[in-house]
This record gives C-alpha cells, sequence and structure tokens, in this order.
C-alpha cells in the first residue's frame, strides 16, 4: 500500500500539517492506515494467524521423543498382622510385617516415534499452510477495508461538490424570486408566477439542507468504519479533482484480470486450500502404514520394611530397559478408506472453490470496468450538455429579467442545468472511482 492510483493521488498528497484547522481533516492515506491498524476484523485475523504459528511449534514438537518422570508414595497401616504372613512390598517379599510401612517408586520414561507414514512431517506441512491462509485471510478482509473506504470518500467527495451545485442553484433562484418581485411590484408578473419562483427557491434550500445530510451521513458511515467512537469532529481533506482524473486511459479488462490473479491474496488463498488438501490425503492414507517407535526408561522402589538404607534400596532396585513397538494395521472397520475418501472429497471442494473465486474475481473486475467505460463516456457527454445548459439558463435569466421570459420556461431551464450538472458530477467521481478500483486490482495497492 506504498502507491495509489492516478485518480486519488491528489487525495493523499495532502499533508496533515496544513490540515489541522478547527476539526481533524483526514486524508484516504490515514483512514486506510489507521483502519488497518486498528479494524477489529483484522485484530481477530492477527490472533487466529499467532494461534495457526503455535499449531506449527506443537506439530514441529511432535518429531522429539517424549520424557515423563514418574514417583508413587504409598503409606499403609495393617493394625493386626498375621503372624508368619509375607507381604509383598515393591518386588521385595517381606517375612516380617510391620503395623504401619512405606512404598516408594520412581520411573524415567521416554517414548520416540520413529515412523509414523511420515504423519508427523506432513503435519507440519498443513499448518505452515495453515499459517500463510491466516496471513492471507488478513490481506482479504484488509483490501474489502480499502474498497469501502475509498468508495465512501468518493462519495463523500461528490456530495460535497453536489452540495455546492445546489447551493449555487439556490443563489440564483434567490435572485429570479428578487427580481419576480420587482415584476409583481411593476404589475409585469402574477402573484401567481411569483408563488412558483418562491416554491422553487424553497424547494432549493430543501436541496441543499438534503445534501449536508448526505455528507454527515457519508461521514458517519466512514467513521464507523474506522472505527472512531470518540466524540472529536470528523472531517476530510478536500483535494480538487481534476475532470482529468475521470478521463484517464482505462486498462484492458483481460489485463487487468490476469494481473489480479497473480497477486490477489483470496486466490492465492484458494490455491493454498487445494495443497493442503493434497496433504492430507496423504495423512490420510498413511493410516494403511506401519508404525514403530522406541521406548525406553529406567525405575527404583523403596520401602520402610527393608532395613537396608534408603540410597542403597534405590541402587539395589534400579532396573532400566528399552525396546521396539511396531504396529501394523490390518483391520481398521474402514476408518483409513473412510478418511482417504473425504480426503479426496475436500480437494475437489477446494478445487470448485478456486474456479469459483476466479469466476467472481472476474465478475468484479468486469463490473468496475463496465462502470469505468460507461461513466467516462457518460462524463464527455455531460460536459457537453451543462455547457449547453448554463449557456440556455444564462440566456433565459437574462430574457426573464427584461419579462421576454415566463417562470415556467425559466423553471424548466432552471430543471435542465441542475440535472446536467448533477450528472456531470455522478459520473466523473464514478469514473474515478472504478478507474482507481481496477488499478488496485491490477496492481495490488492504493
Amino acid at each position: 500500500m506504498k502507491r495509489l492510483g492516478k485518480g486519488l493521488i491528489a487525495i493523499l498528497a495532502f499533508s496533515t500539517s496544513v490540515l489541522q484547522v478547527e476539526a481533524r481533516q483526514w486524508t484516504l492515506r490515514q483512514c486506510i492506515d489507521y483502519a488497518i491498524d486498528n479494524n477489529i476484523s483484522l485484530q481477530k485475523n492477527k490472533l487466529q494467524r499467532q494461534s495457526a504459528l503455535e499449531d506449527i511449534k506443537l506439530s514441529q514438537a511432535a518429531l522429539l521423543p517424549s520424557l515423563n518422570l514418574s514417583t508413587n508414595q504409598n503409606i499403609s497401616y495393617t493394625p493386626w498382622p498375621q503372624t508368619g504372613r509375607a507381604v509383598v512390598a515393591g518386588d521385595q517379599v517381606q517375612a516380617s510385617v510391620d503395623k504401619t510401612y512405606y512404598n516408594g517408586s520412581y520411573a524415567l520414561n521416554a517414548n520416540w516415534t520413529v515412523w509414523n507414514g511420515n504423519v508427523n512431517h506432513n503435519k507440519i506441512k498443513v499448518n505452515k499452510i495453515a499459517e500463510q491462509q491466516a496471513a492471507l485471510d488478513s490481506a482479504v478482509t484488509a483490501n474489502q477495508i480499502q474498497e469501502q473506504i475509498a468508495q465512501l470518500y468518493i462519495q463523500i467527495l461528490y456530495s460535497i461538490d453536489a452540495k455546492r451545485v445546489n447551493e449555487s442553484i439556490l443563489a440564483t433562484s434567490k435572485a429570479n424570486e428578487e427580481r419576480g418581485r420587482e415584476f409583481v411590484n411593476q404589475k409585469k408578473l402574477s402573484r401567481a408566477d411569483l408563488a412558483q419562483l418562491s416554491a422553487q427557491r424553497a424547494q432549493d434550500e430543501y436541496n441543499v439542507v438534503q445534501a449536508e445530510s448526505n455528507i454527515r451521513n457519508y461521514k458517519r458511515q466512514l467513521k464507523q468504519l474506522l472505527q472512531l467512537t470518540d466524540e472529536e469532529e470528523f472531517d476530510i481533506a478536500i483535494p480538487e479533482m481534476t475532470d482529468q482524473m475521470a478521463l484517464q486511459t482505462i486498462p484492458e479488462l483481460q489485463q487487468v484480470y490476469l494481473s489480479a490473479l497473480e497477486q490477489r491474496p483470496e486466490i492465492k488463498n484458494a490455491k493454498l486450500g487445494i495443497e493442503s488438501s493434497d496433504i492430507q490425503l496423504k495423512i490420510a492414507k498413511a493410516g494403511r502404514m506401519p508404525n514403530v517407535g522406541l521406548s525406553a526408561g529406567f525405575s527404583t522402589t523403596t520401602t520402610s520394611m527393608n532395613t537396608t538404607a534408603w540410597g542403597t534400596q534405590l541402587k539395589n532396585n534400579f532396573n532400566f530397559g528399552g525396546g521396539v513397538n511396531i504396529s501394523i494395521p490390518l483391520f481398521d472397520q474402514r476408518q483409513t478408506k473412510t478418511a482417504v475418501n473425504k480426503a479426496e472429497i475436500q480437494r475437489q471442494t477446494y478445487m470448485l472453490d478456486l474456479q469459483d473465486q476466479r469466476t467472481n474475481l472476474y465478475a468484479t473486475i468486469e463490473n468496475y470496468w463496465l462502470q469505468a467505460v460507461t461513466n467516462q463516456n457518460m462524463f464527455k457527454a455531460a460536459q457537453e450538455s451543462r455547457k449547453s445548459a448554463e449557456e440556455s439558463y444564462a440566456l433565459l435569466s437574462e430574457q426573464f429579467r427584461y419579462g421576454l421570459k415566463n417562470t415556467v420556461e425559466l423553471m424548466t431551464g432552471r430543471d435542465n442545468l441542475l440535472k446536467a450538472q448533477q450528472n456531470e458530477l455522478q459520473s466523473k467521481y464514478l469514473a474515478v472511482l472504478n478507474l482507481d478500483m481496477l488499478k488496485f486490482y491490477q496492481e495490488g495497492q492504493l
């Protein structure tokens, strides 16, 4: 995320030191960086990755032998011992029995799985893939957040310009209303026509208020996306949006798609799923292979019924042993075959997931491409329409001031101008947004 699309580069170039006026004004770069650092979904993804790293360490440790130290300490009380009775204390037979006696045992045992069909090594590979997938899940979420922030940011900029248009129209409506009052006083205009002009001025005031409400609502949505909960006033930096930003060369659809296939995290994640399923299949097939393990250990015992010193008992009763354990599966009630079949089914599922991800990716890019082409052409046409509407309305306003045009003609010209201005703004900002989204999918950076 070190570079930006040309359409939004002006937004990110603003210095925060210049923008500190009343409320903090956020650039697009600041919004994205803040969201990446503080978004709860991303924080959860990071925790999932940490958990996956722990799984890797656990599977790696499974390659090492296990070592266990154990001890048992027992005390017994026989209030009425039988004369001539023998008692086994540990591995010793005691002909003389005390009413109260104590036994102790000590052991150290080690076990090591030498071969289990390479399951341990394959589990390490699976867990490493799971860690990579967790990282890619975080990247997918980050991309989604960036798209949403960019869309809201552009929507706010459009709404601000739309408000300016409505304010300009309102100023003209007020001037026409004032001129209408003069005509009424001069008996050149009826009060019914003046009422129409007043109603139009009131409607334009409503449009300005509605535009202000839209701006506040989009800012609220952006603030919510950034998960800001403080009471500090939220505002964004307002850059200059030139017409040339909407008229950039549109990249080829297939070129964008091929580039996206190489770097989009959701595609990489789906490919890793297939790789993981291949290893899971090997793990399942290992159920048909023999397991070989080594074991070793030593133990010793002590008892209070033996008059020999405690240290001497430990030495005399010490024994050491070791062995090889071989397990050959003969009949496992179809567990291995079922595991293999399920692993193969899972692999087919991951392959379908990859195909689905590719289809969705192409559809998304195609939509942005079509929207870019459409809105760029609409913007070019809207520019000409707006120029014509401005000239027409200026002429109508002038003729109205001299009493040569009536209110119906004036308001019709005014409506045409407002519609042309709004169409130009909307197509301009949508063209900028879709062009930058295409670059985002092609380059992987906003």
